[in-house]
């Protein structure tokens, strides 16, 4: 069977088609297709998910067995220096020479990207500033706190304009005050840098906070990808219920009268029967003589929509 084809185009940031990547013999993300366009984008999944091999085959770091991957409509295997120039990515661990001060990381960091020492410099200077710790400039990383480190790390991906930023736990380890700045941070970038934001996390509530697209993983393979309103939808035919007593017998008796059900500790996740509304359940429940806690429309948290998905 011969490679997929399709015409590339500029506007979705990234666009897959029939990829697989493989480790020896066993192929450990396989994604049929994918078009993700410009904004913050969350990489959801457990441990072992792909997130990793995802973002290095987005860098050209690991060949594609098969398919096509197009990151800013560049083929990642026809030309993976133009692809690099354009991408910043912040990896998860202090992948830098910690010896060197904050301006030599930055300085080096827009060398390889291509950018002249001269103004790479300038650049390095800059992006400290705009990031807020200028005054660590000639600090070597090693003395850095974790907080400023990552700010550090960050200003690295972003030292050479780039279009697309990969960033890998940007707020892993860091303490409250230091989390929220980051976030501060990430929420801003894509206005005042024009680039998309790839954030690879395991804090949902960050992905909650500042993504509006979310792509999740699990065993390599893509299980959802698209707006997180859609994924958080409110469904106008589901509410959420507690009662007072035992729930998986309120939920026998709901689902007697046609209703789907789910239980999450203590909540039942009901959708209504086609036709019936709130009142109807309401009568049900009064009638059943069930004490009803609670009953409000259902709004999904980021947590029970990504187990759903990883069912």
């Amino acid at each position: 069977m011969g490679e997929p084809s399709f015409t590339p185009k500029v506007s979705p940031i990234i666009q897959i088609e029939g990829l697989e990547v493989s480790y020896g013999e066993g192929v450990v993300l396989e994604i049929p297709s994918l078009k993700v366009e410009k904004g913050v984008i969350g990489l959801l999944g457990p441990n072992g998910a792909g997130k990793s091999t995802f973002i290095k085959t987005l860098l050209a770091l690991i060949p594609p067995l098969r398919g096509k991957v197009l990151v800013l409509g560049i083929d990642v295997t026809e030309d993976p220096l133009a692809l690099r120039s354009r991408v910043g990515y912040m990896p998860e661990e202090n992948a830098v020479l910690t010896y060197l001060s904050a301006l030599d990381f930055l300085t080096l960091a827009g060398e390889l990207a291509g950018i002249p020492r001269r103004e790479a410099i300038g650049r390095a200077h800059e992006m400290l500033h705009h990031l807020g710790i200028g005054e660590v400039s000639h600090r070597s990383i090693a003395s850095l706190s974790t907080g400023t480190r990552q700010k550090v790390m960050l200003a690295g991906a972003l030292v050479a304009s780039p279009e697309l930023l990969l960033l890998d736990e940007p707020t892993s380890g860091l303490d409250p005050q230091g989390r929220e700045e980051m976030l501060g941070l990430l929420a801003l970038l894509p206005q005042k840098t024009q680039a998309s934001v790839v954030i690879s996390t395991h804090i949902l509530s960050d992905v909650e906070r500042i993504c509006d697209q979310v792509i999740v993983l699990s065993q390599g393979q893509l299980r959802y990808a698209g707006p997180i309103d859609l994924l958080l939808a409110r469904e106008s035919q589901s509410v959420e219920v507690r009662v007072k007593g035992d729930p998986d017998k309120a939920a026998a008796l709901l689902r007697r009268k046609g209703c789907e059900v789910e239980r999450w500790g203590a909540c039942l996740w009901v959708r209504l029967p086609e036709g019936k509304e709130t009142k109807w359940l309401l009568r049900v429940i009064w009638e059943s003589q069930i004490p009803l806690r609670h009953l409000a429309p259902l709004r999904k948290s980021l947590e029970r929509s990504l187990l759903e998905k990883l069912r």
